[in-house]
């Protein structure tokens, strides 16, 4: 789809000076970066390009727009005064969860095929830079499948829908549908963080449960099912509670839908369950072993994503001082307009970076990677969603008054930029879940001693910013320094992951910045780098 002719000859003046309309966008193509990472992780590029060019196209822009613009609406009866419980969704919504579950977002990992993961990371990415908050269905969807491992019946049943390519929003008992989609509802008011301050009631009934309760935060209410934990007779446990049965709706009641600061395309609720019917996944007193599985995988994409929006950020704030003249120059030839770019770059190929250099662990077989899977995600997931708010800020800054308006997409990604450092665990609860793996699991603090052996001796400047890490911090700190050491250590990693796969001048450029050279707090305080070889990672025009 593209613009329809739009006149510059106005009555008053003629339009002068401003960028044009980018149009089809490919996000495969346009992102060497993306492609170069991708490789590395073993991710299908084919698959990704046929991705990357139909998610980028202007018709999928414009129907995340209208996602964003037209949030879902909850319609709790009929004209009669009977229960509905139901989210309606703009078209435009189901348009852009059709191509995502269709491409294989929620699937491909669990296809076989090598480097599913990582195709899965990427892919998250790529939706993430067109509407971020369609992301959240489908990958509680890609995450719930190894949780169901816990039951072979469930699994049987389940899988094969959540993992069938299919969009199918039609409300009806899964028996009936060609595909599916899971929901997550763990939160309580009392609890947040602390799930085992639940007390959402589960009492068996036969082969089954009756759950009765309050969940503050249910995400996409119109799944085809939740995850949930409540309290048995054994202790807190993981539940599957299907949305219809077959005599009808479960007594699922929808009591409002949050009204968030971004994320506005995605619906999330707060839901009671009033003796809803439930199937137990696990053993009873296992639920956080067993819904952990899916939290797990969760959080990839949760490190993923804030990479995505950096770069829709940037590409907009790219484009815009590519086409725009100040004080007779080019915006981009501005010195510090290029330090300001070059130095958020650095933030989010890092991002990228990590994110699928992780995605690749989770690929893998042994002990080792599983271990380096758990540590590393969680030093993505903080990291890169620490960064991102204030990129997405500074990016908004370059276009002036006009990344204010919601005109572009700068508004949008600024609300969304904070989300996933809050989901799947906040930055502090990430930060001691690291040291807790770091604690319990020695292999973990191995694996990724030998991740950061494998560059040591290549750059002086990298080893010496190792071993002040390891002087500053010759165990575990105590809580207080938790943020501090997991910032370090994830530079650090991140660091290590450019040395191999980025250009030279990129991983050189990044370890004077954020490892070596004294810099100032804010984007663009930094000392003389390569911004050429850094600014040509964002390819586009």
């Amino acid at each position: 789809m593209q613009d329809s002719p739009a006149r510059a000859d106005l009555a008053t003046h003629v339009v002068l000076n401003q960028p044009a309309s980018r149009g089809d966008l490919d996000l495969w193509h346009e992102d060497p970066a993306l492609r170069c990472h991708a490789a590395a992780a073993g991710a299908d590029g084919e698959q990704l390009a046929a991705y990357g060019a139909r998610i980028g196209a202007q018709e999928m822009r414009l129907a995340g727009r209208a996602a964003n613009r037209h949030p879902p609406e909850l319609l709790l009866f009929d004209a009669g005064g009977r229960r509905l419980d139901e989210v309606r969704f703009h078209p435009a919504y189901h348009d852009l969860m059709r191509a995502g579950i269709g491409a294989g977002y929620a699937a491909l990992p669990w296809e076989g095929a090598p480097g599913g993961h990582a195709t899965h990371a990427a892919m998250v990415y790529l939706t993430a830079q067109v509407e971020p908050g369609v992301c959240c269905p489908m990958t509680m969807t890609y995450a719930a499948v190894p949780a169901l491992r816990a039951d072979k019946a469930l699994f049987a049943q389940w899988v094969p829908k959540l993992t069938a390519r299919l969009y199918d929003p039609a409300a009806r008992v899964l028996a009936r549908k060609g595909g599916a989609t899971m929901g997550m509802a763990m939160t309580e008011k009392q609890g947040g963080s602390d799930i085992r301050a639940n007390t959402t009631r589960a009492e068996a009934a036969g082969d089954h449960y009756r759950l009765t309760g309050h969940k503050w935060f249910c995400s996409a209410p119109m799944s085809d099912g939740f995850l949930t934990l409540a309290q048995a007779e054994g202790g807190l446990t993981c539940f599957l509670v299907p949305r219809w049965l077959e005599e009808g709706r479960n007594a699922i009641h929808i009591q409002r839908l949050k009204d968030k600061l971004g994320n506005r395309a995605n619906g999330s609720a707060e839901i009671e369950y009033h003796g809803a019917l439930a199937h137990r996944l696990g053993a009873e007193g296992e639920g956080v072993r067993t819904i952990l599985e899916m939290v797990h995988h969760t959080r990839l994409d949760t490190a993923m994503a804030p990479a995505g929006l950096m770069r829709a950020a940037l590409v907009e704030a790219h484009h815009w001082v590519r086409h725009r003249r100040a004080f007779q120059k080019q915006l981009i030839d501005q010195p510090l307009m290029r330090a300001v770019l070059a130095d958020l770059a650095l933030d989010w190929e890092g991002t990228l970076a990590l994110g699928l250099h992780v995605a690749r662990a989770f690929d893998g077989q042994g002990a080792e990677v599983r271990a380096l899977a758990r540590l590393g995600v969680a030093l993505a997931k903080f990291l890169g969603n620490k960064l991102c708010p204030g990129l997405v800020y500074e990016a908004m800054e370059c276009l002036g008054g006009m990344g204010y308006v919601e005109d572009t997409p700068l508004p949008m990604l600024y609300r969304e930029a904070p989300l996933n450092s809050i989901w799947e665990g906040s930055g502090n609860v990430i930060c001691l879940d690291i040291l807790r793996t770091l604690r319990r699991e020695p292999l973990a603090a191995e694996v990724l001693g030998a991740e950061l052996a494998v560059v040591a001796g290549q750059d002086r400047r990298f080893d010496a910013a190792m071993t002040a890490h390891m002087q500053s911090f010759p165990k575990l700190p105590e809580e207080g320094l938790a943020r501090f050491y997991a910032e370090s250590l994830a530079t650090l990693l991140t660091a290590s992951v450019l040395m191999r796969h980025a250009p030279a001048p990129v991983a050189e450029a990044y370890i004077t910045t954020r490892l070596s050279a004294p810099r100032g707090r804010v984007a663009g305080a930094i000392g003389a780098i390569d911004t050429a070889a850094v600014l040509a990672r964002l390819g586009g025009d």
